[in-house]
């Protein structure tokens, strides 16, 4: 996988030709699945993906004079930097809302990708050109946003969108991964442990070791997933560092109560941290990733419950 700053301008062109392509398939999905019961949005979403095309066409045409017919195959997940997305548009029926937001969010990320190639290109035909597309996919962004103010039947919230999107880009869904796994992962450790042991000082040991090297491996994992170029999902630093503490609180939250001597009080009061942690991961879920809560809560508890039982387990044997 290669770094957005290790490609060539000729890359740069075939990695825009490719995204405005694969943009155009989606808007046409789009529009496929709203049409029966959102014409005049299918309409927009067919009239976007026409101008995804001419902007194709145009980016062709430059590749062309610039380096010739032969067009290099990259596609945006050979480049470091871009979040995958989720193919919602293969669910039917397709929700409104949710098309809104994927289109904006797809056009924030395509724009911010112009302006970082038009920055870093020496060729004044292609800088132009791309400047260019970063103003039309900024348009199209604003244009996906008023749509969405316009049909949704719920008022608004007040706060702004996109500073509310970059919040769960960059702090949210780093936090929320790193309190999954420290909270889910370092239950087996932990409680077969306790029930191998019987001895509260070992088992927060246990716990606390499992803790500190679960969120020094995600703090790793999370910086360097993503340099934050494209995305604006913020410093890989400050990313990994919100996923790696977030990591270790998830883990010692069931680890403390160990501290107290007696086994069966501390175990009794791991249990119910371990019940508030599953809660508080449902309810972030459902705040900020639009996940049902009792959907959200479902798939916690299933996983939480499946480490917890291998614990015990474990700990018996």
């Amino acid at each position: 996988m290669k770094r957005f700053a290790d490609l060539s301008e000729r890359e740069v062109l075939a990695l825009a030709i490719s995204n405005e392509d694969e943009d155009n398939h989606i808007y046409r999905s789009f529009a496929d699945g709203l049409r029966t019961s959102y014409p005049d949005t299918a309409a927009m979403y067919d009239r976007m993906a026409e101008e995804e095309i001419g902007h194709r066409d145009q980016l062709l045409e430059l590749h062309r004079q610039k380096f010739g017919d032969f067009l290099p195959l990259i596609r945006r997940h050979d480049v470091k930097g871009f979040v995958a997305r989720r193919p919602i548009w293969l669910n039917r029926p397709l929700g409104l809302d949710a098309v809104r937001k994927f289109a904006e969010e797809m056009e924030y990320e395509t724009a911010r990708f112009y302006t970082r190639a038009a920055q870093s290109a020496h060729d004044g035909a292609i800088r132009d050109l791309l400047s260019e597309l970063a103003a039309a996919e900024t348009k199209h962004q604003k244009l996906a946003h008023q749509l969405g103010e316009e049909i949704a039947p719920k008022a608004r919230e007040a706060e702004d969108q996109t500073a509310r999107r970059m919040f769960v880009l960059q702090y949210v869904q780093p936090g929320l991964a790193g309190l999954m796994d420290g909270s889910v992962s370092t239950l087996a450790p932990l409680f077969a442990a306790a029930f191998a042991t019987h001895n509260t000082w070992s088992t927060f040991l246990v716990g606390l070791a499992a803790a500190i090297g679960a969120g020094i491996s995600m703090a790793f994992a999370e910086a360097l997933s993503d340099d934050g170029s494209l995305t604006g999902r913020g410093a890989p630093v400050v990313r990994g560092a919100v996923c790696g503490v977030m990591t270790t609180i998830g883990g010692l939250g069931h680890a403390l109560p160990y501290l107290i001597p007696q086994f069966y009080t501390a175990t009794a009061l791991a249990f119910v941290v371990v019940a508030i942690e599953l809660i508080v991961i449902s309810w972030i879920r459902t705040r900020y990733m639009d996940t049902p809560f009792l959907q959200a809560a479902f798939q916690v508890v299933v996983g939480g419950v499946l480490v917890f039982l291998a614990g015990i387990l474990i700990g018996n044997s």
